[in-house]
């Protein structure tokens, strides 16, 4: 009788340690994806952050074809440009999709994030808006020029504006970095206010404040503005603001993130962006 109860609990005891040992190869590390899962065939959870349009709406087309190579994405939608980062930095999300380059240097040189860009997927034309104006040409001597606060976009803004023939930056500048004070040459006296949340752009645009505005295309986009359409100007589509996948440095080569680059530049994602924006969101392939 001893011997049975002895072998029971020998017996129940290597079942528990095997139970738990299939648990802990399982986990996750930091809330990075397991791969290992992906590869079995099982469905590997994947989190990405992103600005509600135009990339939470791609990320859903990506779905299914994420779905294929083993990965469930999940999509928290954001509606600014400070918390993405900050989620990425606590781990609650795998990646980012809602930034272009300059202000991805700009996060990290500013918090010290060890952030990297995993993969360059689309560009969004910044267009000028105007109630009072039908083209550059027509806006008046000293005419108010309303731009977002975000200095990462700034000399983004004023590259435009000098390539369109409105103002001049100095020669000795990095266009990227440029500010008001850079421009040397202003031919129209215009005055620029850059004291306005990106966000906010769009409604400054239907109350028709200042001469004319600058909005990123994924606002005006969210606001039913249509770039192609409504914009006096648009910037040229070889802008080198291109839209990434942000990562914390060492994840770009998961092969969870590898996949999610894949399927996002892939000539399905490609074709559905020309065809639902019809040139405002650019693919970069």
């Amino acid at each position: 009788m001893k011997k049975f109860l002895f072998g029971l609990f020998a017996a129940v005891l290597v079942l528990a340690l095997a139970a738990c040992g299939t648990k802990d190869e399982g986990s996750k590390d930091n809330g990075a994806p397991d791969v290992d899962d992906a590869e079995k065939g099982e469905k590997t959870s994947l989190i990405v952050g992103a600005s509600n349009t135009p990339h939470a709406v791609i990320l859903e087309e990506a779905k299914p074809l994420l779905a294929a190579k083993g990965y469930d994405l999940t999509i928290e939608s954001y509606t600014d440009y400070v918390l993405p980062n900050k989620d990425l930095e606590e781990g609650t999300i795998d990646a980012n999709y809602f930034q272009h380059i300059p202000y991805l240097d700009s996060q990290i040189a500013d918090f010290g994030y060890d952030f990297v860009n995993a993969g360059a997927i689309h560009i969004e034309p910044i267009g000028v808006y105007s109630k009072k104006y039908d083209s550059l040409e027509e806006l008046p001597d000293g005419a108010t020029i309303l731009i977002s606060n975000s200095v990462a976009d700034h000399g983004r803004v004023l590259a435009m504006l000098e390539e369109k023939g409105l103002i001049k930056l100095a020669d000795d500048v990095e266009k990227v970095k440029a500010e008001v004070g850079d421009i040397v040459e202003n031919p129209k006296n215009l005055e620029f206010d850059a004291n306005y949340e990106a966000a906010l752009m769009p409604q400054l645009y239907n109350n028709d404040e200042g001469d004319a505005l600058l909005i990123n295309s994924n606002y005006a986009i969210d606001a039913g503005l249509n770039p192609m359409e409504d914009s006096i100007a648009l910037e040229d589509k070889e802008s080198p603001y291109v839209n990434v996948i942000a990562v914390k440095s060492g994840n770009e080569d998961s092969d969870a993130i590898k996949a999610l680059v894949e399927v996002l530049t892939s000539e399905q994602i490609q074709d559905f962006i020309l065809n639902e924006w019809s040139g405002s969101v650019v693919p970069v392939k």
